[in-house]
């Protein structure tokens, strides 16, 4: 296939899974459950940590992470009592157990009150020496937003307070060289404008032009054998690879094409 047949090709498979049904056995369906911006950036930020492993669980887990926060994230976040926390020790999905879960609330807790919260966080702009790698974009000042840049300073952030060394492991680093691929996800869904309503697009101050692809086993193996992905190893490597080729063939909206790699990859087994 040439650039343009790929495009086609790709732009054909978006419409396919781009759509209310891929809701339904998908983790984005959780923050769907709400109404509040502060409720559906929480719910989104914690089943998209947990998002590993298999798809039915992971989402009946998530089900459980709002049912033991009474499903009212922002206020059980900002007004929890010790005795609330004691509640989530019992949690457990895969390696991320109740003692992780008590500290991403405390972690939650500490960006909303004293960072106004996790989109102020995410879009933080930096100035950047030439060695930066990731796309950013100006505003005027020589500072821009580089996404996986704030990745690492949200990380930063978010552990400021005192932790558990053990949690830190739940969130990615991409200046460690970790293709994030749950907080790319996650970024997905608050960032993205999307018409057919599976990303939410609630975070207006952050350009969709930004965002990274998730890179996971799946949408890695289909763009390898797209020839949209050289890099064997689904790292921040490959996640930079990928993005550029992305976004030659859509600079305004490239992570559509997750859609597209991902329903390939799990639906069709391409």
């Amino acid at each position: 296939m040439n650039q343009s047949e790929l495009k086609s090709f790709l732009d054909e498979k978006v419409i396919q899974y781009n759509t209310l049904d891929f809701i339904e056995s998908d983790p984005v369906q959780i923050p769907h459950l709400f109404s509040q911006k502060e409720d559906i950036e929480i719910a989104g930020f914690l089943s998209a940590t947990i998002a590993w492993g298999n798809r039915k669980m992971i989402i009946k887990n998530s089900h459980k992470m709002m049912d033991l926060m009474g499903n009212s994230p922002y206020d059980f976040v900002m007004s929890h009592s010790e005795e609330d926390l004691e509640r989530l020790e019992s949690f457990v999905h895969r390696t991320f157990n109740g003692q992780d879960f008590v500290g991403f609330i405390k972690g939650l807790r500490h960006i909303y009150k004293n960072h106004n919260g996790l989109e102020a966080v995410f879009s933080r702009k930096f100035n950047f020496n030439g060695n930066d790698n990731f796309n950013g974009n100006g505003n005027g000042n020589g500072k821009t937003i580089n996404l996986q840049n704030n990745i690492h300073e949200f990380k930063k952030t978010f552990f400021e307070i005192e932790h558990q060394n053990r949690t830190q492991k739940h969130i990615s680093d991409p200046m460690n060289g970790s293709a994030a691929k749950r907080i790319n996800m996650y970024l997905r869904w608050m960032c993205r404008q999307d018409n057919k309503g599976v990303d939410l697009g609630i975070w207006k101050s952050i350009s969709p032009s930004l965002l990274s692809c998730p890179l996971d086993v799946h949408s890695g193996n289909v763009a390898r054998k797209l020839g949209l992905l050289t890099r064997k190893q689904n790292d921040g490597k490959a996640l930079a690879e990928l993005d550029a080729k992305l976004r030659e063939l859509d600079p305004n909206d490239p992570v559509k094409y997750d859609f597209a790699l991902f329903g390939l990859g799990v639906f069709e087994g391409f």
